[in-house]
């Protein structure tokens, strides 16, 4: 039986990632797409149902992304989220007008019928929601019932006469609409028919085959971390290829202390992946030598990193394909999502593909996932829990933690201090409680006192989130004493260091990482 699945058609929406996250969370397949993508190439895939995406254009703006009235002719259940409500709204004949009150952020909707997307709800009933937009719903199209209002969109919520296409005019995928995902289970299951048959297991066996087809006889070779994704992606790979995958692994002098022993260690001698271990520390640090732009830092690591790794690979002998653990956020915050308006924030140096003299097709079967995600998969494919819940680590490695010049001294100094963080915390019992936590050493001095003498010695940041996915973070609130155990332990055990902050930044605004 074949599986079901949600077309979300991206209307340039920020969430528009989140829309599929929801939909995935509730063990439904979805596959994001442009909004240009024909009607007729949407009824090939014999979706389920379709989500239309929010968007930060007006309908009536020149350009603006517009609805193909062919996609009504597939009646399939649409569900319309925000800008996706006013465009459908805007081709059926109904009224789209700028707002007089514009809402942006927290709202509450009140229930007027407790069908549809609100049969879980009782009518009357107050209903806190997430609005982001500056037109609004004047007047339904014809036949169109009111679901919910607000006092800013008196056409908050609406369907058609049958109940099969829903509007909305705020963002049930976010997690500012507390009951937003009652919502889309409605839309899914009642409405849609879905059923929840996405799972880890079901996507081992596809992506298994995938790549299978993808690669046939080929070699591949994989450029492994350590990191949860390169690790699930080279144990997902070699269940589908064999022994005809090389995992190469390149020790480039930013890694955590002891890691490269580890790495061999577990992928070589416990997972039993063949392993070639490049240690090319000398090189990537040479390379570093007065570098302290951020995005230099990135890009230099990334064209040593594909040097390196090509020497390698050269060595294997007949290699077609190029595995990479790219995730989802990876792709958003280096690139525009599906042609959408989403800003550059980074680039990643496992996005944007490789120099055409390597002439290696990449393999990236992680890419629509986010990390919780990939860890599940893990799971599945039986990868030991110690290495799946390792905190994400950056491709470019202690190079964006050590902010300004990366130097041998520096980075002892950040490897000891980080070793003692990591100490502390699994200490404590919060590891895996938390979405990572890691130092950072800053390109100042402070002044000191230690014993009798003064000193005039590094500083140390650091940083602690809570996070599902990695797009948004809090700082998380370590306990008192915990960062009293690490800023003490800190300063008297690291060499060079007299002085330990806390970052309490958010994403947004800032980013996890502070390069």
């Amino acid at each position: 039986m074949r599986r079901s699945l949600v077309v979300v058609l991206d209307f340039g929406s920020q969430y528009t990632q989140l829309i599929a996250r929801r939909i995935r969370e509730q063990h439904v397949y979805c596959e994001v797409h442009p909004c240009t993508t024909p009607p007729d190439r949407i009824a090939a895939m014999a979706p389920r149902a379709i989500v239309l995406s929010g968007g930060p254009a007006s309908v009536y703006a020149p350009g603006a992304p517009a609805l193909d009235p062919r996609l009504l002719d597939l009646d399939v259940p649409i569900l319309g989220i925000c800008y996706g409500m006013q465009a459908l709204c805007h081709v059926l004949g109904g009224r789209v007008v700028p707002a007089d009150r514009r809402e942006y952020g927290p709202a509450t909707i009140t229930v007027r019928h407790a069908v549809g997307l609100f049969a879980a709800f009782g009518e009357g009933e107050p209903v806190d929601v997430w609005a982001s937009h500056g037109d609004r719903v004047e007047a339904l199209p014809p036949g169109w019932r009111l679901l919910a209002d607000s006092p800013a969109a008196p056409f908050a919520a609406a369907c058609d006469a049958r109940g099969r296409i829903h509007g909305v005019q705020f963002h049930p995928e976010v997690v500012h609409t507390p009951r937003g995902a009652d919502m889309i289970a409605a839309f899914l299951f009642e409405i849609a028919g879905c059923r929840p048959d996405f799972t880890p297991g079901s996507f081992v066996d596809e992506a298994v085959e995938r790549v299978r087809h993808q690669v046939g006889d080929g070699r591949v070779v994989c450029g492994l971390s350590g990191g949860v994704d390169s690790a699930v992606a080279a144990v997902l790979v070699h269940r589908a290829v064999g022994d005809r995958l090389t995992c190469i692994f390149v020790d480039n002098g930013l890694l955590r202390r002891d890691e490269a022993v580890e790495v061999v260690r577990t992928f070589r001698d416990q997972l039993r992946l063949p392993l070639v271990h490049v240690d090319a520390s000398r090189r990537f640090l040479d390379a570093l030598r007065g570098v302290t732009d951020p995005e230099t830092k990135r890009k230099t690591i990334g064209r040593l990193f594909i040097e390196v790794f090509e020497e390698a690979a050269s060595g294997v002998g007949g290699a077609d394909f190029l595995v990479q653990g790219t995730l989802y956020p990876d792709v958003i915050e280096s690139t525009t999502f599906h042609g959408g308006p989403s800003a550059v924030i980074k680039s990643h140096h496992n996005v944007g593909g490789l120099p055409e003299r390597m002439r290696l097709r990449l393999v990236e079967p992680l890419r629509e996932l986010f990390k919780d995600e990939v860890r599940r998969v893990g799971d599945a494919l039986g990868i030991p829990h110690h290495v799946l819940w390792r905190h994400p680590f950056p491709g470019p490695g202690l190079a964006i933690r050590c902010v300004g010049e990366v130097t041998e001294e520096r980075l002892r100094i950040l490897r000891d201090a980080d070793a003692v963080l990591d100490a502390e915390i699994r200490a404590a019992g919060l590891y895996e409680r938390l979405w990572q936590a890691f130092c950072v050493l800053l390109p100042v001095r402070s002044v000191g006192v230690m014993g009798d003498d003064r000193t005039y010695e590094h500083v140390v940041a650091i940083r602690a989130v809570d996070s599902v996915d990695g797009m948004t973070a809090d700082w998380a609130r370590l306990p008192y004493e915990v960062l009293g155990r690490v800023a003490s332990r800190i300063v008297s055990e690291v060499r060079g260091c007299n002085r330990v902050v806390y970052d309490v930044s958010p994403k947004p605004p800032s980013t996890i990482e502070w390069e």
